[in-house]
């Protein structure tokens, strides 16, 4: 059997007490660390508008670490603390990039992104390194491509990831987003935060080509909406049933989405906007300015347009009436309704 002297057992037990603390340091370095990458993966969001409310909801419920969220309309702010746990407010865009990590945004109109990410206190004044900006506003693909180029130069990273599938797309978590991205990895990284917002994702290729998708698909919709509207009008005043229409059109070649989600004719789908009194939906006047914008990239790429113009001057006209501008673009079935040929 071993036995130590006095001296070396006096020197195991420092060292002994020198690895305790050792590895207590490295605990609280291992500690640190994992608080500074919870800072870092904190989230923001601005724009809590019908769509960004319930989509930063969402994003809220299912993420972690500390959420930032920033909106002129200061009442729309308190609802949005009020009914989720865990919200900082920013005091602006400069204040929230300052805090955050990743930043979604959900903005109206081209002006409003220029102003968010490149004002006096936009974004760009408090970016971080490597942070990831997801712009899901439907703007000129010129402007996102520009915004999206000013922000990598920054430092951050950027893509374009406007969307479609409405308001009840955004309650339900089911929209689908159309992304643009500089390489793939930013896609990848853009996709685990959209993923909580919605149900598909999808890469549609370098910068600005989300927006691409996005002004297509929106321009297919305005047609198409005003095709469903004029069938079903045709269809009553010879007399048909509109639930019996609708239940053949959904069945048939000309099922769309116009026809069997968000029936322009009220009380034939009981969730669709126009069994609403056309509330809750997408403005008409939103849908007017999407068009303008798949106006301004035909003229941009030579590209003629034919319905689509024709659909624009029919929303030009349903917006300029305010008992019809602000109601979801269904409410074309009331304005043709309303109207006879002469």
């Amino acid at each position: 059997m071993l036995s130590c002297s006095p001296r070396a057992t006096q020197s195991i037990s420092q060292l002994h007490s020198k690895t305790l603390l050792l590895l207590q340091a490295r605990g609280q370095q291992a500690q640190y660390s994992s608080k500074a990458s919870t800072k870092t993966s904190a989230i923001g969001f601005i724009g809590l508008g019908q769509m960004g409310f319930h989509m930063a909801k969402h994003l809220r419920a299912k993420s972690k670490g500390p959420f930032v969220v920033f909106d002129m309309n200061k009442d729309v702010v308190s609802k949005f603390k009020n009914e989720n746990s865990n919200v900082l407010v920013a005091t602006s865009p400069a204040d929230l990039a300052s805090q955050t990590s990743v930043i979604v945004t959900a903005l109206p109109e081209s002006a409003h992104v220029k102003q968010v990410y490149l004002g006096e206190n936009g974004v760009l004044r408090g970016i971080k390194k490597d942070a990831l900006c997801i712009d899901s506003s439907t703007i000129d693909n010129s402007v996102s491509i520009d915004v999206s180029e000013q922000i990598i130069a920054a430092g951050g990273r950027a893509v374009d990831a406007p969307i479609s599938g409405g308001i009840m797309g955004a309650q339900a978590a089911t929209l689908t987003f159309m992304v643009g991205s500089q390489n793939a990895a930013d896609f990848e990284r853009a996709k685990v935060h959209l993923a909580k917002m919605g149900k598909n994702v999808v890469h549609c290729g370098e910068l600005g080509a989300g927006q691409a998708a996005k002004i297509c698909n929106n321009l297919l919709l305005a047609i198409s909406m005003i095709g469903v509207a004029e069938a079903m009008n045709l269809g009553m005043r010879l007399g048909l049933d509109p639930a019996v229409l609708a239940s053949i059109v959904n069945t048939s070649s000309g099922r769309c989405w116009s026809s069997d989600t968000a029936n322009p004719v009220p009380n034939v789908i009981a969730t669709a906007p126009s069994s609403k009194d056309y509330d809750g939906g997408f403005k008409s006047r939103l849908m007017l300015k999407d068009l303008g914008l798949v106006s301004n990239a035909a003229k941009d790429s030579k590209t003629p347009l034919l319905l689509g113009a024709l659909s624009e001057n029919i929303y030009r006209m349903i917006a300029s009436d305010p008992t019809m501008a602000e109601k979801d673009f269904s409410v074309v079935y009331k304005w043709i309704s309303n109207n006879k040929q002469k």
